[in-house]
């Protein structure tokens, strides 16, 4: 956390001295096109966090340990999937993103319990959605926590037995793929709530970069045109050095670059690193043209290799407005407005999910609030499905292929984003 709070303190300074020394670079706008009928619009949740009913995991034991909100059954996604793909096919998207968890599936070593995902998958397919596959979104077995976890050198052939079992399943309904979700977050909620210590973090992305690279080979072997990632938790903040031990190591091994974005920071706003250290989702900073130097931080280390938002949304807390008055609305088209900037800027992105569909269990809190249909776990024992206004405002997003040409955004890009220092300073995004 304090080398966190080192480059924050030095993004800022830079952020001040390239706003003093460079210019900004305005240019004339002929107009802003939707970004075109193969754009792939989705939606997004993870298993442990929407299912509910969760068996024996890392996190089901925490969840229960007294440290974290009651998990209860989360959003009850095991039994009412049915009525939140339905809700994805009312909006019109051509992407629902799941995990496949292996806690579920392999409950005890050579115990093997595929019948949830089948039905579950099966009816996303049979909505006319591509389902993208996470094999791993930060949980796994209470065996494998006995055994010690990534600790364990054995953990690696474990998660491939596993992720080979899932990719033998599904790889003839032609998923996209995501390996590990948030690889380096992985880590650090390990740290959290594994007890991994400082030292122990190198050998766990170790492993998991041989676990990438393995069933990356496997993928392809069964689904040739498969598309296959491990997301990047984008915060601008140290991300050279964040993908000097991750991705740039299984670089050679990403069809897509898949990137999630959500908080912003810069001179204008700086990063308020109390509220995210304690997760106060009102008092994050938001910033969506921040998703715009995101996007063209990677379409310059991976030139024209395709790019896609994996996850994005807004948090509110239990419901309530962000400090600075951000709706979740003018986020939304905010947002949708910097992607189409980025792809008529030639930047080859593919593809936005909208994280989540429901409210779901935040990694030991329901405070946060995601989801485009909101359900209150704590306080409504029918665990109804409430649309958010963001509802028919993606449903139009996605219909017209983006905000309509003129549409202005909400907020002004902010001066020197921390997000891509100091190319934000000396070559700001403008708002055309």
């Amino acid at each position: 956390m304090g080398r966190r709070a080192l480059y924050t303190v030095a993004s800022v300074v830079l952020a001040a001295w390239c706003a003093i020394t460079t210019p900004g670079i305005a240019v004339a706008d002929p107009g802003l096109p939707p970004v075109g009928g193969n754009f792939l619009w989705g939606v997004s949740s993870s298993g442990f966090q929407s299912e509910g009913f969760a068996p024996d995991s890392n996190w089901r034991r925490y969840a229960g340990s007294g440290r974290a909100d009651d998990y209860r059954n989360s959003v009850d996604f095991l039994h009412r999937y049915g009525e939140d793909i339905q809700h994805a096919a009312d909006l019109g998207v051509g992407v629902y993103r799941i995990s496949v968890e292996w806690a579920r599936v392999q409950p005890n070593p050579g115990e093997w319990d595929f019948s949830f995902y089948d039905a579950m998958i099966a009816r996303i397919r049979a909505a006319g959605i591509r389902p993208m596959i996470t094999l791993d979104h930060w949980v796994f077995p209470g065996w494998a926590v006995d055994r010690g976890g990534w600790r364990n050198p054995g953990m690696v052939e474990d998660w491939l037995t596993e992720a080979r079992a899932v990719v033998d399943r599904y790889a003839h309904l032609d998923p996209m793929w995501v390996t590990f979700n948030e690889p380096l977050a992985y880590a650090t909620q390990e740290q959290r709530i594994g007890d991994l210590g400082a030292l122990e973090v190198m050998p766990m992305l170790d492993r998991m970069v041989a676990a990438h690279r393995g069933i990356y080979d496997y993928i392809h072997a069964r689904q040739p045109d498969a598309q296959v990632t491990s997301n990047i938790a984008f915060s601008g903040i140290g991300q050279a050095q964040s993908d000097a031990e991750f991705v740039d190591r299984i670089a050679d091994k990403l069809d897509y670059v898949g990137i999630d974005y959500y908080y912003g920071g810069s001179l204008s706003n700086p990063p308020n690193l109390a509220a995210l250290l304690t997760n106060q989702s009102s008092n994050l900073i938001l910033e969506p043209e921040g998703i715009y130097y995101a996007l063209r931080r990677y379409a310059q280390k991976f030139p024209g290799r395709p790019l896609y938002v994996v996850e994005n949304g807004m948090p509110s807390d239990n419901g309530s407005p962000t400090t600075d008055g951000m709706t979740r609305v003018d986020d939304l088209r905010d947002t949708a407005y910097w992607i189409q900037r980025a792809k008529a800027d030639g930047m080859n992105v593919i593809g936005y999910n909208y994280w989540s569909i429901t409210d779901n269990y935040e990694w030991g809190s329901y405070s946060p609030r995601f989801g485009l249909y909101t359900v209150n776990v704590t306080t409504d024992p029918s665990l109804g499905r409430f649309p958010t206004d963001a509802v028919p405002a993606y449903r139009d997003i996605i219909a017209t292929g983006g905000v309509p040409s003129g549409y202005v955004p909400t907020r002004s890009p902010a001066l020197c984003s921390i997000q891509d220092l100091p190319s934000s300073c000396n070559n700001p995004v403008t708002v055309r």
